[in-house]
This record gives C-alpha cells, structure tokens and sequence, in this order.
C-alpha cells in the first residue's frame, strides 16, 4: 500500500471500522488512549515535547497532554483531525510525513511516536516515514514505532493489513536511519535517535 492509498482509505473510513475497540464502546475506545499514553510515559521523560505522528482523533495525544507532555499532533488526513479539533493544550498539523518538516523548522522533538501507522504502509513508504520522524528528534530522543518483527516478513496488502520487518531488515535500517533500539517492555519498537552510520 502507498502512503497516499492508506491516507485516503482512513479519509473515508468510518469510525467503527478504524479501532475494534470502537464496537464495544466509546468508553473503550478511549480508555484504550489513556492506557497507551501512560505506557509511552513509562519510557518518554516528563514535560517532553513530542510529536504524535497518525494522531487520528487523538485517542492517545489528548491523554498524553493531560500527563504533562507539549503534545504535537499530526496526520494527513483532514478529517481525522477534524475530530481532533477543540482538544486543548496540543497543537495540531495536518501533514504526511515529508510535511513535518515545514511545521517544526529548525525545531527537533524529545520524543515522536507513531502507533498503527507504519504497519499499514509498504517497506519503501516506512522506511521513508521513519527517516522523517528520526529527522525531527532530537539526537539522544526517543522514538516509538509500530515496527513489527516476524519470521516471515510480508507487506500489507490493503489499508488495514500489517507489513512485518526481519530482525535483519530492521538492524540495517537501523543504522542507516540513525535508530539504536532501546530495551523497552512495550508493545511496539523503542529507539534511541543515534548518528547513521556513514
């Protein structure tokens, strides 16, 4: 799947059909939020400024500027943050991955993650995703990604499938990017923001 291809399947996506969770209850579906944003505080510092890149609706950036954190939420897809929209203390941005950039300047992130977003993309438009979001932390930040590891690494095939890496694909990409994985009890990859190697 392209990147673009993923945007305009979420543009149009109804809500239910988004996040299981939403097909139990409202309630659910944001509790889940709150559950997550505390998860990423177990390895993100206090007060960081941090970059929640595919925010969505904003599941899991309204409960991580409730926990103190100076919350920049960004996604391509207008409509989601149409949702996003009166949530206070965040700043929010539409923009894809190449448009990070022209928001923060010369500005560079304490943290960024990306939660169900990189899953959903092929290997080249992840790769690309990642090389951005590494490029707007700050040397020594944190970066949390979606980025599984599987035996048998495959691409998704459609909007809501999951590209899988091998540990190999990943330790290269790695060093290319500038990433130096962290030992992290989390659900999804936890990376230090390094030099690439030359």
């Amino acid at each position: 799947m392209t990147a673009e291809a993923v945007i305009q399947a979420w543009n149009v996506a109804d809500p239910e059909a988004i996040h299981p969770l939403r097909r139990v209850s409202e309630d659910a579906y944001w509790e889940s939020g709150r559950a997550q944003a505390d998860m990423l505080a177990s390895v993100i510092p206090d007060g960081a400024k941090v970059l929640d890149f595919g925010c969505g609706d904003g599941r899991v950036a309204i409960p991580m500027t409730g926990l103190g954190y100076d919350v920049t939420a960004v996604d391509a897809s207008q409509r989601m943050l149409a949702r996003l929209t009166g949530a206070a203390d965040l700043t929010a941005v539409q923009a894809g991955a190449d448009g990070i950039a022209a928001h923060l300047g010369r500005r560079r992130m304490d943290a960024v993650y990306a939660l169900a977003v990189l899953i959903h993309h092929s290997w080249d438009d992840c790769l690309h995703i990642i090389g951005r979001l590494r490029a707007a932390t700050k040397l020594g930040g944190i970066l949390v990604l979606d980025w599984p590891l599987s035996d048998t690494p495959e691409e998704a095939d459609s909007w809501i499938g999951v590209t899988t890496w091998s540990a190999q694909q990943q330790a290269d990409a790695c060093a290319r990017i500038g990433l130096e994985p962290v030992d992290g009890a989390l659900p999804w990859g936890v990376y230090r923001a390094v030099k690439a190697a030359s």
